[in-house]
């Protein structure tokens, strides 16, 4: 497996945590300016969700360069869950400070007060948009990259990520949900700004600080909701499962696929396969088979473990994916009735 250098795994952590990270922390200490400047609770609430986007992006991405160490004797399945527990803990992060928003909100309703420095928040809250709208188109084409998505371009990567959301990696998914809620938030703030300013409507600062904590509770929620399917161990999508059982039967000797089990951990899958091969040879020639189906498969750069069986065939199609539900009931959880059929 060979020894892996800190510099080499920081190569390969997240790059869209950790550029949202360095962005939000530009964006954050200038909103916590504005707010101290003008009172503004719409603008303090922007910047606490803009701390939490630093500290919770910064946090995935040294999950993220963890979970890319490799197999060890004491962890032989490797570390892919560990951006799993990073992502976990970013969550509870944005719970609090959207219960925050939520709290400081209904404060700002009940007794509402003008801000100032009208250009100032203006200003910063312009930046906001600038600097995440940057961020989080450059999130929406590493969704379609890590979905392997060559189709999309130009305005196209909008709904391309949308679409590819489910195959995109824990901490991307978590970047772009808090930078759809903080260019959503900035805008918000952008319209309480003006509308306090210039009208006795100084309520609405508080309505939109408010529906800030809403959305950063909703992205909490969401992504608390993912990760923990993710912590437990989730089958992989049909089509990537359909890939890998095609892949297995490019090899001539191969004729049919006994059992076949993709669990996606982190941000890598796990195979797990019974093989059946051509009647009559012999155990040397087998293993050969194996292995090489083994190499092939560890060959791609999404998949970190794989676990091969090998059996002779029993003449009957066990693997169809457009029917593999009804093969694995009547295969596997009916044992006693299949032997009655052997």
């Amino acid at each position: 497996m060979g020894s892996q250098s800190w510099k080499e795994l920081f190569k390969k952590g997240n790059k869209s945590s950790a550029t949202a990270a360095g962005g939000n922390l530009i964006i954050a200490i200038a909103k916590t300016i504005a707010a101290v400047v003008s009172g503004s609770g719409a603008m303090l609430a922007t910047a606490l969700h803009s701390y939490a986007d630093t500290i919770n992006q910064g946090f995935v991405y040294f999950g993220s360069v963890l979970a890319q160490k490799n197999p060890t004797p004491r962890f032989p399945t490797g570390f892919g869950r560990v951006i799993n527990l990073f992502v976990m803990v970013a969550v509870l992060i944005v719970t609090v400070l959207g219960y925050e928003s939520v709290k400081e909100g209904w404060h700002l309703i009940q007794h509402p007060k003008e801000s100032g420095a009208f250009w100032l928040n203006i200003s910063v809250l312009i930046l906001n948009v600038v600097i995440d709208g940057g961020i989080l188109i450059k999130v929406m084409k590493e969704i379609n990259k890590e979905a392997r998505d060559e189709s999309v371009s130009g305005f196209q990567i909008i709904p391309g990520a949308i679409r590819n959301l489910p195959d995109a990696t824990p901490p991307t998914r978590l970047v772009f949900f808090e930078d759809v809620v903080a260019v959503t938030g900035a805008f918000l703030a952008i319209i309480a700004v003006i509308v306090t300013t210039f009208t006795n409507f100084a309520m609405l600062d508080g309505i939109s600080t408010l529906l800030i904590g809403v959305l950063m509770l909703a992205v909490a929620l969401r992504i608390g909701y993912e990760n923990t399917l993710g912590l437990i161990g989730v089958s992989a999508p049909k089509d990537v499962e359909e890939d890998v059982g095609y892949m297995i039967l490019e090899h001539d000797q191969v004729e049919d696929i006994r059992k076949l089990r993709v669990v996606k951990e982190g941000r890598a899958y796990h195979v797990e396969a019974m093989l059946e091969l051509t009647p009559g040879l012999s155990l040397a020639e087998a293993d050969d088979i194996k292995f090489k189906v083994w190499d092939k498969l560890l060959n791609s750069p999404d998949i970190s473990d794989v676990t091969l069986g090998i059996i002779e065939s029993n003449e009957k199609k066990d693997w169809d994916p457009d029917q593999k539900e009804q093969k694995e009931v009547k295969e596997w959880d009916n044992p006693k009735e299949n032997e009655e059929e052997k």
